[in-house]
């Protein structure tokens, strides 16, 4: 292992254990050092962290921003352990991170969705997946948070869900609908449910085991497919992790109607696992009709009527 290589494990041992996951740095950073080792260089420099991170020509800027951005966190730190290191200036490749427009998912389609398992190959993994999408539409969880969950972390009894292991390490209880509860219980008990040993995976795949990211990805748009579900512009296209934008922004319509949306937005921030609340006001921005609601709302309290 190369010198850089293993300064580089340090480096994301010493993050993660501050409560950072890392995955896609990691991704990231170990093709940059592959990158390096490959030019035969031993020592960070600009020149060639601007060559990798403008890889593939043509990339869109915000995406080599963020390549370089990873770069330079990496360059500061290794900058203090050894001085000759060359950390990229903050005025090089400049991009503002854009968020995806979420595609907001109809009740029908959320139906069509879970009926639309069917075309999984095997019924346990076919009730799997179809409990996936029920339980990210009904609780906006993570689908990260959702595939990490044991049995044990499903209380029956109480209607919750525990999530142990959740983005910075966070620890949080959800309760659940009835309806979820009963439909968590009818997929533990299926008599196609294979047999686990040691931790037992909540939702697993038809060999026991935990479902992976990487393969519920490509499955979900095997589904969109089936479902003729499309993107409705290029800044809008459906993702599974949409499925937790439509239960945030239904609970803040939901909280509008009611008539205290600031309440309902401090809870819904607490419930998705949010570090900063800003990041769950974001949502109000994210349908017409919460922008509507909203406006409605200003002009009542500038009337006096709010």
């Amino acid at each position: 292992m190369s010198a850089l290589r293993q300064a580089l494990t340090d480096y994301l041992a010493m993050r993660r254990a501050l409560g950072y996951k890392l995955d896609k740095t990691e991704r990231l950073l170990g093709q940059f050092v592959s990158f390096v080792e490959d030019r035969g260089e031993k020592c960070l420099t600009t020149e060639t962290a601007l060559a990798w991170a403008t890889l593939p020509a043509g990339a869109d800027a915000s995406w080599t921003s963020r390549r370089l951005a990873e770069v330079r966190i990496f360059a500061r730190h290794l900058h203090g352990l050894d001085p000759a290191t060359q950390v990229p200036s903050m005025g090089i490749l400049p991009g503002r991170a854009r968020r995806a427009t979420p595609y907001l998912y109809s009740p029908h389609e959320i139906s069509n969705l879970m009926s639309a398992t069917a075309i999984v190959r095997g019924s346990h993994l076919q009730a799997t997946y179809r409990t996936l999408i029920g339980v990210l539409a009904a609780t906006g969880m993570r689908v990260g948070e959702a595939i990490g969950l044991d049995s044990d972390d499903f209380d029956a009894i109480n209607g919750l869900l525990t999530i142990s292991n959740g983005k910075f390490g966070k620890l949080r209880e959800l309760p659940l609908h009835p309806t979820v509860v009963t439909a968590l219980q009818d997929y533990l008990r299926r008599d196609d449910r294979p047999h686990q040993a040691g931790a037992s995976a909540l939702l697993s795949c038809s060999a026991g085991r935990r479902l992976r990211y990487k393969n519920v990805m490509p499955t979900f748009q095997k589904l969109l497919r089936h479902c003729g579900i499309s993107p409705r512009s290029a800044a809008c296209r459906p993702r599974i992790h949409d499925l937790r934008h439509g239960f945030a922004v239904n609970t803040i319509i939901d909280g509008y109607k009611a008539g205290e949306p600031g309440t309902r937005v401090a809870i819904l921030s607490t419930y998705l696992g949010h570090v900063d609340p800003a990041n769950t006001y974001w949502y109000l921005s994210a349908a017409p009709e919460l922008l509507g609601l909203a406006g409605d709302r200003l002009e009542r309290h500038l009337g006096g009527d709010a």
